[in-house]
């Protein structure tokens, strides 16, 4: 395990020197991974985060404001439940399941098709050419992705709020709006593009080190997926903590 996240950490370093030094030959490879993971992930994502949304805070949540006849503080409710928490791990888990995995196979199966070393006898960097334009289109499209899902997930509150419990859109918005912060917005944001880097490196390097012919790549794809989201939850976890310690206002209601 030690080995592995060392190899991780290394792996990293590299893609970050390959990304601010010469020859930017990933450049094209960019753009085509980050509308490949667009395009692969973003139905599954609004479909995740509105269910999620209209269902957990949404008409469970209501069931209790209801009871003290408050069904308008859904929106204040979903400034923790929306944009702090729910969207942006429903993104993360949904990129990795999809795009993640995506990502490690392909490598996996160059790696046993020997194109890697064939790019090496070449004298072509595998890290320069293969894994830097992943790494970053994980990183950069994983956060962009997440402002999408924040506005799915509300979407699914309201729904369940206003269609549902038939609670007007007035009350909800004021409610949210009032509760609503830019740390809750800019840690949203700069917590999934952890996800996406975490994401990044777990399936790069789980591809590049598969062993085993196509049971090995299965195998990779598999360990690949659980670490990113091993990864995901940990990451999540401390930065939430470290978010509502540095700014306390955020976890007041008003």
């Amino acid at each position: 395990m030690l080995e592995q996240v060392a190899g991780m950490m290394l792996l990293t370093g590299k893609a970050v020197v390959a990304t601010f030094t010469p020859p930017y030959s990933w450049k094209d490879e960019f753009v085509e991974e980050s509308w490949l993971i667009l395009r692969r992930c973003l139905i599954p994502m609004i479909i995740s985060t509105i269910a999620f949304g209209f269902g957990a805070p949404g008409l469970q949540a209501a069931n209790l404001t209801q009871i003290f006849g408050t069904v308008d503080r859904e929106g204040a409710f979903f400034v923790m439940a929306s944009i702090r928490e729910f969207a942006g791990w429903i993104n993360g888990m949904v990129i990795a399941g999809v795009a993640g995995t995506a990502i490690c196979a392909d490598l996996g199966a160059r790696k046993v098709r020997e194109e890697l070393d064939a790019l090496a006898v070449l004298g072509l960097d595998p890290v320069r050419t293969i894994v830097t334009p992943r790494f970053l289109a994980l990183g950069i499209m994983t956060p962009l992705m997440n402002i999408l899902a924040l506005a799915f997930g509300v979407l699914g509150g309201w729904i369940a709020t206003v269609v549902v419990w038939g609670e007007t859109s007035a009350g909800f918005i004021a409610t949210f709006s009032s509760n609503f912060t830019f740390p809750d917005l800019f840690g949203s944001v700069l917590k999934t593009t952890g996800f996406g880097f975490i994401i990044a490196i777990a399936c790069c390097y789980k591809g590049l080190n598969v062993k085993g012919g196509a049971q090995g790549v299965g195998r990779a794809v598999n360990q690949a997926v659980v670490i990113a989201f091993a990864g995901i939850w940990v990451f999540n976890s401390l930065f939430t903590n470290i978010l509502l310690a540095a700014f306390p206002e955020t976890g007041n209601l008003h």
